[in-house]
C-alpha cells in the first residue's frame, strides 16, 4: 500500500501529523497506525465513524483511545507532541454543536493544550452566556462553535478581547441546513477580527489556535513553545 506520512511536520511547523479517516479505507488507516506504532509516534485520527473504527480489527481498536461523539481516536506513543503554553475556551451555542466542539477539544488535548468547555450557552438564552463571560475572557483564545444562524460569533466578538475562532457547525434546517447560514454569519459578522474556519472543522480551529501560540514566542526563539522552557533553540 503506497502512502507517505509527514512525520516531520511537528518539527517543521509545530503542528503534528494526523490521519483524516473519512477518505481512507480501514485497511489504509490500519497500515498508517501500524507504521506509527513501529516508530513510537503518537497519532490523532479524525473523522473516524464507529463503523469504520470497528472495521480496523482488534489490534488497532485495542490500542486506540476512541471518542464516538467527536469521531476521533488517539494512538499513544513516546513521540507525543510537547505541551503548549496555551489556554483555550471552547464555547458552544447548543448541545447539537458538541460533535464539532469535541473534535476541537480532542485535537487541542492531543497537543497538550489546556481546554475549558462552555457548552450550551447560545444567545437564545443570553443570560447563560453572560453568566460565564468573565470566565471566558480569562482564556488566551476562544473557539466558538454554533449552527443555526451562528449569532454567538458576533455577540462574543463584541465582548472579548482574545482571538476568536468561529466554527460553523453543520446544524440547522431550511436556510440554515448544513451550517451554511452560520458560515455566512461568521464571514459577514459586524464584529471585526473574527477568524472563521470551514463548516464542522473543529480540527482546523484547534490548529489555528495552536498557531496563535507563536505570538508568545520571545525574540531569538526558532522553535515552537512548550510549557517548561517557552523557547526551544535549534
Amino acid at each position: 500500500m503506497d502512502f507517505k506520512m509527514d512525520w516531520q511536520r511537528q518539527d517543521r511547523i509545530g503542528l503534528p501529523e494526523a490521519i483524516h479517516a473519512q477518505s481512507k479505507s480501514p485497511e489504509q488507516i490500519a497500515a498508517v497506525l501500524s507504521e506509527a506504532r513501529a516508530l513510537g509516534v503518537a497519532v490523532l485520527v479524525t473523522r473516524l465513524d464507529p463503523e469504520k473504527h470497528r472495521a480496523l480489527g482488534p489490534e488497532c481498536v485495542d490500542t486506540l483511545d476512541y471518542d464516538p461523539l467527536s469521531r476521533t481516536a488517539i494512538l499513544a506513543g513516546s513521540g507525543a507532541p510537547q505541551a503548549l503554553d496555551l489556554d483555550v475556551a471552547i464555547v458552544t451555542g447548543g448541545l447539537a454543536d458538541m460533535p464539532t466542539a469535541r473534535e476541537a477539544a480532542r485535537t487541542l488535548a492531543f497537543s497538550g493544550v489546556t481546554v475549558t468547555e462552555y457548552p450550551d450557552i447560545g444567545v437564545a438564552g443570553l443570560w447563560r452566556l453572560m453568566e460565564r463571560i468573565e470566565d471566558i475572557r480569562s482564556h488566551d483564545v476562544v473557539i466558538a462553535v454554533a449552527g443555526m444562524e451562528g449569532a454567538i460569533f458576533s455577540v462574543l466578538g463584541g465582548l472579548i478581547a482574545a482571538p476568536l475562532i468561529a466554527v460553523p457547525a453543520p446544524v440547522g434546517d431550511g436556510v440554515a441546513e448544513g451550517g451554511h447560514a452560520a458560515l455566512t454569519s461568521a464571514l459577514a459578522s459586524c464584529a471585526s477580527g473574527i477568524l472563521s474556519v470551514n463548516i464542522g472543522n473543529g480540527f482546523g480551529a484547534a490548529h489555528a489556535a495552536m498557531r496563535m501560540a507563536r505570538l508568545k514566542r520571545p525574540a531569538g526563539c526558532d522553535r515552537y513553545l512548550n510549557r517548561d522552557s517557552y523557547c526551544l533553540r535549534g
